[in-house]
């Protein structure tokens, strides 16, 4: 497996605090199946994104770590006006291993009028955006059709692998399962953050999968997708994705009320 989003880098974010912690996260991914992880240090309102500095310690782990998992870089990109205007002097200095795929990560509190046109604007400059948890985001559990509408107009979506598996709660793990069935899921990860709460585990995710919706796309979302993007390839062939069906929040929030779903 192949893990696109995690924050194994010490020191930098919220993730990993020190050089052990950083070192145990690499060896339970190893320990999982994962053979690539791509560290995705926070670039936002609180983290600064150094390349320099993300790239000496990826190097710096992956002499201690060993040859596996294979260490690569990226960046996890708020969607900000400071950081738009970064991305289009310096575009693969955040992209996942220098190719044309971009996790972007939106505001939980609103989504600006304009960001149709700014991931026009990201699109033309040949870049993919690649959506980060937006099962997690408030925003995307109240637009339930959001995504749909992004994915429909050349966005991907990642969906953090224990939201699927129910670890962060109803919404986010009902969210997943609606979109896998949806076809508007394209990557699972780990966004892995430590050794305890939020590691970089993925075979628990991939073993629910392949039983809901069969080997072929567990494989697809877990291994084959997440393949082409650290190698810069278009993705394989994916299913068509199937538009959310009108009034389903209603008749989910009357199915609550009466006591037919938690």
């Amino acid at each position: 497996m192949i893990d696109i989003h995690s924050h194994p880098l010490w020191e930098v974010d919220d993730g990993a605090k020190t050089f052990e912690d950083a070192l145990a996260m690499c060896q339970i991914a190893a320990q999982d199946g994962i053979t690539h992880l791509v560290a995705t240090p926070h670039w936002n309102y609180t983290y600064i994104y150094s390349l320099e500095e993300n790239q000496q310690k990826l190097a710096e782990l992956q002499a201690a770590a060993g040859a596996m998992p294979k260490l690569l870089l990226g960046c996890d990109f708020h969607l900000s006006y400071d950081n738009l205007l970064q991305l289009a002097e310096t575009p693969l200095d955040f992209t996942i291993n220098r190719s044309s795929y971009l996790l972007v990560e939106f505001p939980e509190q609103f989504v600006a009028e304009q960001m149709d046109r700014v991931f026009y604007e990201i699109q033309a400059a040949g870049l993919t955006p690649i959506i980060t948890h937006p099962e997690r985001n408030p925003v995307f559990a109240r637009q339930t059709g959001l995504l749909y509408h992004w994915v429909l107009h050349g966005c991907l979506a990642q969906v953090t692998a224990q939201s699927y598996t129910g670890v962060f709660g109803a919404t986010p793990k009902r969210l997943a399962e609606t979109w896998l069935a949806g076809n508007l899921i394209h990557f699972f990860a780990s966004d892995a953050h430590d050794t305890q709460y939020r590691r970089p585990v993925l075979s628990d995710c991939y073993r629910k999968v392949a039983e809901s919706a069969g080997e072929e796309t567990a494989a697809r979302l877990l291994q084959k997708n997440p393949e082409a993007v650290i190698n810069d390839l278009p993705l394989p062939p994916q299913p068509v994705p199937l538009e959310p069906v009108k009034g389903e929040r209603k008749r989910r929030w009357f199915s609550f009320l009466m006591g037919g779903e938690k």
